[in-house]
């Protein structure tokens, strides 16, 4: 199925070859007739490939020629690419600025590039001619006829399809009557049948997955014929995957339907799946509800899947099922397929594509909207049509793709926490979808896919590398010759030994100096992303790439200039810069980009061609600007060049006074209140911050009644000199609110009696969910009223999260009813006894730093799930009728720090009583513990993660002969760290998984049953300087797959038992044990005892003991071969 994906291949290169950049250079290259040739030829071709595609299935021969094609498609696509580069060339030069290196090999070659060019494309162009021609011939012998593109989808007839009216009229009579309608086909005639039978009986009409989006059918034929039938109270229900068609056909709100619960699922799943021949039995109810949480609630794949399970009478079976992707089966992966294809069957061929593409990324990956986009793009998958531009088709693509389930988006809502403030849309695809996405196309791997040898190296032009395996895969690139899309984070010079990457269109990596590389061909370059680099200056040799659109430069914390002659980058749309914070300046004139949509930070600086006045032609900026350094704005005057009003498609704006966002105002220069008020943007923006403001009022725009009515989300840092916030009963939208750093705030509301009251109440931050406070030392009051008062006051009706930072002198907690979490740190007027209202609390976390010391009893909070609190002892107690006190069902996490977690008092055992169902429990900074706390322990049999850290008195069981076990049955892990005084640990429960120990130097043995952990997956001990052996007696540890020794010298070597475990490893690290380290990787016989075995391990980190690396090729190291650690 994958050639199904070469039409639009072909189409988009015959319109590459009618291109009037590509027709001036040919022209000039005296090769025209030859592009003309060759466009027409492709033409031909495309005629017949519908009809190549229906029958590539059942002929191996024509299924040949299309991927025959397909090659040749794609070097035709590269040869014209060329032409249009070249095309750009002497623009670039003649804007490029003398000094530049970039310029000057420009200069260098501008005689005899053209004469090279010219020799070198015109034989490239006769090769491909010569291919396609063969191939033309071989059309004609194979018999292909000219079909159009809908009739290659081969598909019965229903509903779903394009309909007509007189074929669903019939079939209507046909359902009412139960019988066979033999009228002629002519509407009136089935019209009146069709009235006769119903009358004004009421009925109810389902259309059942409607995929036709014609909408003059359903209004010109359909709905008038329908709307006349029937009695009150006929309906009709449509179900359909397009938002389109509901659109089209709904009267009333669609109704989104959800995934099948666990529940539902298991029940659909059991019906099909249990029968005479499969009886339920606990193995295969285990093994089922496995396969079950593959099909995600998804009720098609689950009919099938229980379908295909009640024919497998063996567990055996059911559990290669299990193991497996869903669909290793031919009959499995056929019947699902089927299924999903349906869907597939109904994209255009540009969405198709843009789908398959997905297939690059592994299993369970979080997509970018935008980068999905962009790669889309890059690689030429979207064409310009004259009704939108590419960004705007490859949104309307996404949506579709969305909409239909192909892909599931995962943060919709872009103000909600500080993670997504740039407003980024995340995706994924269901597994099924993946499997789909694999099954249509073979261009689209994972490196892993390629070392399976799932997929053939030669046909794949699209790859994503994980960093971890890349050392051992750099020999595949020889035959992956011909990438279109490589990404790669841990990609370097070294890796493309054995490679000429010469089609590449999209590039990910963090290594910017791999474009110097001569295996690599530039000159196609649209898509680069060198994110989380560690350079200082960008190479200038990127002004050469004049086809590049996206640039993206993420989290490059040292970088420090970009290239001077960036101005010669016309096509380029998107330029990153998050958080590069070194950036000194942009490069100059980079107004002449006036192509850019995305600039996400702009840092100002004086001279010609850096003052923020550059920004005032870049007229299409969009979604999230930053701008820096604006103390260096000399006056308004220049502020108000840059046109910030103008840029409508600004969301997300922020405002920055130094180069960084947490610098504090200096207030001997600068004219703050000027400036601010001179970047005034457009008033439907979304977001705004302010940072190191140092003006002592906000501007009129800032308390614009459209402007405030607009905004959701509103930070304000380091402005210590701002006694207000813009007016609050105007901010009726606001979402998120983060205020910190302000010294002179008292109030957060003031002066609220001018508001507009509706009926008996006024509500402030109607909608506001998120709101973080931090250091503001003079903030008393949540709201000031100077005159009369209102019969109903409410603020934060919708606030579902806040935290407090260091706000000495709030005494309250507002009253809002949704609060679901709350963090207080540093608060000390604020009693934990003032939270007693709060009762939907999901999450608490609170210091017990107050001037006024309270207890609360611990049934306060039913809702409670997280609680996080220091001297457990002095701020939690049990109900006072200690007969009413039960556990807290709901908690599931608890955090314990400071003094007094473990005080010995009446009312301790009880408040640990309470703590029955909670599952994770971290101790941290607890210094009175001394003995492992056994008995409080002994309470939460449900626990399944312990973590101790920081007990610095924590010393264990006095005698380490002791027996004693952790009372804790289902425990799954347990990490101790940073326990300097620890001398032993308990014997461990069967029932653990991973044990973490780190920093313990006193530590002298480990537990005497660890060789008996027979689930034990993960053993991980680091700087335990006083650890002299590891046990023997390791033979039980049948389920260990990864284990890490770093930092414990006196452990010299494996004790027999794990010796014999080694080669079943996955994953194997030994660092800082030099005799250890001797034993796994000498070859002589005597002294490398482990080397034979540790040798077949694929992950594993073992350094030379001699070996003294500095600590960034440590860091290196660990990145590529360990990134989990």
């Amino acid at each position: 199925m994958a050639e199904s994906l070469l039409l639009p291949v072909v189409r988009g290169v015959a319109g590459k070859a009618a291109d009037a950049l590509v027709q001036s250079v040919t022209r000039a290259c005296g090769v025209d007739g030859d592009r003309r040739k060759l466009e027409r030829q492709l033409l031909a071709i495309q005629c017949m490939l519908a009809d190549a595609e229906a029958k590539s299935e059942s002929n191996p021969a024509i299924n040949r020629w299309m991927k025959d094609l397909r090659a040749v498609a794609y070097k035709a696509d590269d040869i014209l690419d060329d032409f249009q580069y070249e095309a750009l060339r002497p623009d670039a030069a003649m804007n490029h600025g003398p000094m530049a290196m970039a310029s000057k090999v420009l200069s260098y070659f501008n005689l005899p590039v053209p004469l090279l060019f010219r020799l070198r494309l015109s034989w490239d162009l006769n090769n491909v001619l010569h291919d396609i021609s063969k191939l033309v011939l071989e059309m004609k012998a194979f018999g292909l006829v000219e079909r159009t593109e809908a009739v290659a989808h081969q598909v019965p007839h229903r509903v779903s399809d394009t309909y007509t009216a007189n074929a669903l009229v019939r079939s209507f009579i046909e359902l009412a009557t139960k019988g066979r309608c033999d009228l002629p086909d002519t509407i009136e005639l089935l019209r009146g049948r069709l009235q006769e039978v119903i009358g004004c009986k009421r009925f109810l009409l389902v259309l059942d997955d409607v995929w036709s989006e014609e909408e003059h059918n359903w209004e010109d034929n359909l709905k008038p014929l329908l709307l006349s039938l029937g009695g009150d109270g006929s309906v009709i229900l449509v179900t359909t995957r397009s938002q389109r068609v509901a659109s089209i056909m709904g009267t009333l709100q669609p109704i989104d339907l959800p995934h099948l619960s666990e529940e539902h699922s298991w029940e659909l799943f059991s019906k099909k799946a249990f029968s005479r021949v499969v009886q339920k039995r606990p193995e295969s109810i285990s093994i089922g509800k496995r396969i079950v949480q593959k099909c995600r609630g998804l009720p098609l794949a689950l009919k099938t899947m229980g379908g295909l399970m009640s024919s497998k009478q063996l567990v055996s079976e059911w559990e290669a099922i299990a193991e497996s992707n869903i669909g290793d089966s031919v009959q499995g992966k056929n019947n699902i397929l089927a299924i999903l294809k349906l869907s597939y069957t109904n994209l255009s061929s540009e969405t198709k594509r843009c789908f398959a593409f997905c297939a690059v990324f592994p299993k369970n990956y979080m997509m970018e909207k935008g980068t999905l986009i962009q790669l889309w793009i890059a690689n030429g998958f979207l064409h310009e049509d004259g009704t939108a531009d590419l960004e705007q088709k490859g949104e309307l693509i996404f949506s579709q793709l969305v909409w239909r389930s192909f892909l599931q988006v995962v943060n919709p809502k872009p103000f909600d926490n500080q993670t997504s403030r740039h407003g980024l849309v995340g995706c994924q695809m269901h597994d099924l979808m993946h499997d789909l996405a694999k099954d249509v196309t073979d261009e689209c791997s994972t490196i892993e896919d390629l070392v399976q040898k799932i997929t053939s190296a030669k046909d794949v032009r699209h790859l994503k590398i994980s960093c971890d395996i890349l050392e051992q895969t750099s020999g595949l690139f020889k035959a992956a010759n011909s990438l279109r899309t490589l990404l790669s984070s841990s990609l370097s010079h070294k890796d493309l030994n054995k490679s000429r990457l010469m089609s590449l269109r999209a590039l990910c990596c963090t290594s910017p100096h791999i474009i110097n590389s001569h295996r690599i061909n530039t000159k196609h370059i649209r898509y680069l992303d060198f994110s989380h680099s560690e350079i200082v200056r960008l190479p200038s040799s990127i002004c050469m790439l004049y086809n590049l659109q996206s640039l993206r430069l993420n989290h490059c914390r040292r970088l420090q200039y970009l290239p001077e002659g960036m101005r010669t980058l016309r096509n380029l749309n998107h330029l990153y810069l998050f958080e590069c914070d070194k950036l000194k300046r942009m490069p100059p004139n980079i107004s002449l980009l006036n192509k850019l949509h995305t600039l996400t930070a702009f840092v100002v600086d004086t001279g010609h061609g850096y003052g923020i006045a550059e920004l005032r032609d870049l007229r299409h900026l969009r979604n999230r600007l930053e701008l820096y350094n604006l103390i260096k704005i000399e006056s308004g005057i220049n502020a108000r060049e840059a046109s910030l009003y103008q840029k409508k498609n600004l969301s997300e704006l922020s405002l920055c006074w130094g180069r960084r966002k947490y610098e504090w105002p200096q207030y001997d220069i600068g004219s703050y209140e000027e400036v601010l008020e001179a970047v005034e943007p457009h008033s439907e923006l979304k977001v705004l911050e302010v940072h190191g403001y140092g003006g002592t009022k906000f501007p009129k725009w800032m308390i614009n009644s459209q402007m405030c009515e607009c905004l959701r989300k509103l930070i304000i840092f380091n402005c210590p000199r701002c006694k207000d916030m813009p007016i609050a009963e105007l901010l009726v939208s606001l979402e998120y609110l983060s205020l910190g750093w302000m010294d002179n705030l008292t109030t957060l509301c003031k002066n609220v009696d001018g508001a507009k009251v509706e009926g008996s109440s006024l509500q402030l931050f109607p909608k506001l969910k998120v709101m973080f406070l931090e250091n503001l030392p003079n903030l008393e009051r949540w709201v000031e009223s100077s005159g009369r008062e209102h019969d109903s006051l409410v603020m934060f009706p919708q606030l579902e999260e806040l935290s407090m930072y260091d706000c000495p002198e709030v005494a309250s907690a507002p009253n809002s009813p949704l609060l679901k979490k709350f963090s207080i740190m540093e608060c000390r007027s604020l009693p934990i006894s003032s939270l007693a209202h709060l009762t939907m609390l999901t999450e608490l976390d609170y210091d017990g730093k107050s001037y006024f010391p309270s207890t609360m009893p611990l049934g306060s909070w039913h809702s409670l799930v997280e609680l996080r609190v220091s001297s457990l002892a002095k701020t939690m107690v049990p109900l006072e009728d200690q007969q009413m006190q039960t556990p807290m069902e709901s908690l599931r996490s608890l955090r314990l720090s400071g003094p007094d977690c473990f005080l010995t008092t009446s009312t301790m055992p009880l408040v640990w009583e309470c703590f029955a169902f909670v599952k994770e429990l971290y101790i941290s900074e607890c210094n009175e513990l001394v003995h492992w706390p056994m008995e409080e322990l002994r309470n939460m049999t449900c626990l399944r993660f312990l973590s101790i850290s920081c007990c610095s008195n924590l010393q264990g069981k006095i005698s380490p002969s002791s027996e004693a076990i952790l009372p804790l049955p289902r425990l799954e892990m347990l990490s101790i760290h940073n326990c300097t005084t620890l001398l032993n640990i308990p014997r461990l429960p069967a029932s653990l998984e991973e044990l973490e120990i780190s920093n313990c130097e006193g530590l002298m043995t480990l537990p005497s049953n660890l060789g008996d952990e027979a689930e034990l997956k993960r053993l991980y001990i680091s700087g335990c300087v006083g650890l002299k052996m590891l046990p023997d007696g390791f033979e039980g540890l049948i389920s260990l797959q990864q284990l890490t020794i770093n930092g414990c010298p006196g452990v010299q070597k494996f004790p027999h038992g794990l010796v014999q475990k080694l080669p079943s490893l996955k994953s194997l690290k030994v660092e800082g044990c030099p005799e250890l380290q001797r034993c796994c990787i000498t070859r002589k016989v005597g002294t490398g005892k482990c080397f034979h075995l540790v040798h077949a391990i694929t992950h594993k980190h073992i350094p030379s003991s001699e070996t003294r690396c500095n600590k960034k090729n440590k860091t290196v190291l660990q990145r590529l071969l360990l990134p989990s650690c």
